[in-house]
């Protein structure tokens, strides 16, 4: 019943790029739907036991998390140190992530996000699924898309934003939605300008500008058409948080993910030959996570990194995630200068709704259906 209430999104005068979303985004979704037993959550809050639906049953080696990661933690980079574009690099490779301290959003505005997306989360289920998202839609409640990869179901559940909120948020409160847009528009415009300030520092640490990204270049109409989208996460209380995930082991599609997780440990990513190590909160900070679009840029120098989230029994967490994205028209692939007869690029190139196409078909293995072979890459990688 509520899905067939679905209104289509409306484009808002306030933000223009969300019709171009909706053209080419969407158009990616509209070809992969997904069923409601992957877009519907559980009602969390009238479940006292863990149902079969959501245990996971991995195996020890797979749950296994790094304890001790105090010799080696994730790094931690102040954007105001005249060193930064080094710090960036290095931990780019050998990370895929990072903690980004100094960063210039401001902590009000942080902590208002998070009052406003636990506001959203404490809705009554049947009153939160009045905002529920279509089958084909890319917008509202629901569960995590990566969910029809997985026979289990993940504990969480999720919103999903791009541009104004207003078309759902108005479901959930017909009468006192302002302030929740205001804040994620606003919140949603810093993090656009703070993406695009870290992206300069990683070529610069590559000895590259925004010249060698031809879409990237300031004002530029390509790079005022880049594209993002909100994703609010909420991993509620589990009464059996060992045998359940949050959110499974998945890499972003995206060129840059910011992502704010208050102060409860539940992020974990996994490091090369180290295993599963837990991204420790830091007061204030934002973590960096580098997309598949960045590792397919710098030809794999910058990781994708591999992450999931954990639950836990005594405390619901939240957590924010901005995703920072090219225009859909945009051709990425290996950066020229970054290449060579030593280095031939490593994938062909791809737009990031064909690359959307391949994850919702190929998923973590997207990145090898557009991999050149060996071979012949210095032919089918031009």
């Amino acid at each position: 019943m509520v899905m067939t209430k679905m209104n289509k999104m409306t484009t808002s005068q306030k933000w223009p790029t969300i019709s171009m979303m909706k053209n080419s985004v969407s158009e990616s979704f509209r070809r992969n739907p997904t069923n409601l037993k992957h877009i519907i959550p559980l009602d969390f809050n009238n479940v006292s036991n863990l149902p079969d639906s959501h245990t996971w049953n991995s195996s020890p080696h797979e749950r296994r998390v790094i304890l001790d990661f105090t010799q080696e933690p994730v790094p931690v980079i102040n954007l105001e140190h005249p060193q930064a574009p080094e710090l960036i690099r290095r931990a780019c490779e050998e990370w895929g992530v990072f903690h980004l301290i100094n960063h210039g959003i401001p902590i009000t505005l942080l902590n208002e996000m998070e009052k406003q997306t636990r506001r959203l989360f404490a809705l009554p289920t049947k009153h939160k699924l009045l905002a529920v998202r279509s089958p084909d839609g890319l917008t509202g409640y629901g569960l995590a898309r990566i969910s029809a990869f997985f026979q289990k179901l993940m504990w969480s559940e999720g919103f999903t934003i791009i541009g104004s909120p207003e078309q759902h948020a108005s479901k959930l409160w017909p009468h006192d939605h302002t302030h929740f847009c205001s804040i994620m528009e606003e919140y949603q415009k810093l993090m656009k300008g703070l993406s695009q300030k870290i992206i300069r520092l990683m070529l610069m640490s590559l000895g590259l500008t925004n010249r060698d990204l031809k879409w990237f270049k300031p004002k530029t109409r390509s790079a005022l058409q880049a594209q993002s989208a909100l994703q609010l996460n909420s991993y509620p209380v589990c009464p059996d948080p060992d045998e359940a995930m949050g959110l499974a082991p998945h890499t972003d599609s995206s060129l840059l993910t910011l992502l704010y997780q208050g102060n409860i440990n539940g992020l974990q990513v996994l490091k090369e030959n180290l295993g599963w190590v837990p991204v420790e909160p830091v007061s204030d900070s934002l973590v960096v996570n580098v997309g598949d679009l960045m590792h397919i840029t710098t030809n794999a120098l910058f990781k994708n990194v591999l992450h999931r989230a954990a639950v836990n029994k005594t405390r619901h967490r939240i957590s924010v995630a901005y995703f920072y994205n090219p225009p859909k028209n945009t051709k990425i692939s290996p950066l020229t200068k970054l290449t060579d007869v030593d280095h031939p690029p490593l994938y062909r190139a791809v737009t990031w709704e064909e690359y959307l196409d391949a994850k919702a078909t190929h998923f973590n293995k997207a990145l090898d259906w557009i991999r050149c072979e060996e071979h012949t890459a210095a032919n089918r990688c031009k």
